[in-house]
């Protein structure tokens, strides 16, 4: 079973606790991460974009010129795609991106983003993450001491507004609670910064 140490806002030492195999020592399936990282980022895709096809286009309705006998090209409407302020071939038109993926395959993406995260040291645990005022100092600080990286995610067990704003001007952080944790956001962060009680919690979902 893997451990890992578990500092505090200072990222002193206070103690160490044992991770779960399931959720934390898992095998990394790089085609399973890659399945969910591209289902998760189609998924974003609004799908709106839309061009006017010729048919669209207000006007062209009378042919520009006769068919014969003026030594231009046969034309039969200033709309036609080649024309300027004609309409577009084959442009996008509104659809839907989305994806789905098998539960289990979602849960084995989400083990393997969390193992790989504590297999390369990516991984922190703060006994308590907390804020007595809104000081956006506070948690900088925090991320500095525990060794958070340029883009770190922090996960929380429950919401707490003191620490949620004073978090969320630091360029580079995204919050995160156990019920809302995707697998692109773990891959996407250079460290991933845990409270105690929320690594309890995944364990007692997953696990």
């Amino acid at each position: 079973m893997p451990s890992i140490k578990v500092v505090n806002m200072t990222g002193a030492e206070v103690g160490e606790i044992t991770l779960s195999d399931v959720v934390f020592g898992a095998e990394v399936n790089e085609a399973v991460l890659h399945a969910a990282v591209r289902t998760y980022l189609l998924n974003q895709r609004q799908g709106t974009q839309s061009t006017l096809t010729r048919s669209e286009v207000s006007g062209g309705g009378r042919k520009p010129w006769k068919q014969k006998g003026t030594g231009r090209a046969r034309q039969g409407s200033t709309r036609s795609p080649q024309w300027t302020h004609g309409g577009i071939a084959l442009g996008p038109k509104p659809r839907s991106y989305t994806k789905k993926l098998n539960k289990k395959v979602k849960q084995i993406a989400m083990f393997s983003a969390l193992s790989s995260k504590v297999a390369n040291n990516e991984m922190v645990v703060v006994d308590s993450i907390v804020a007595e005022s809104y000081k956006t100092k506070v948690m900088a600080s925090m991320l500095t001491a525990v060794g958070a990286g340029k883009k770190a995610l922090v996960v929380l067990d429950s919401k707490n507004d003191m620490v949620v704003k004073s978090l969320a001007n630091i360029p580079g952080v995204k919050i995160a609670y156990t019920n809302t944790l995707n697998v692109y956001d773990i891959l996407n962060c250079n460290t991933i910064v845990f409270a105690q009680a929320a690594v309890q919690q995944l364990e007692e979902v997953y696990a």
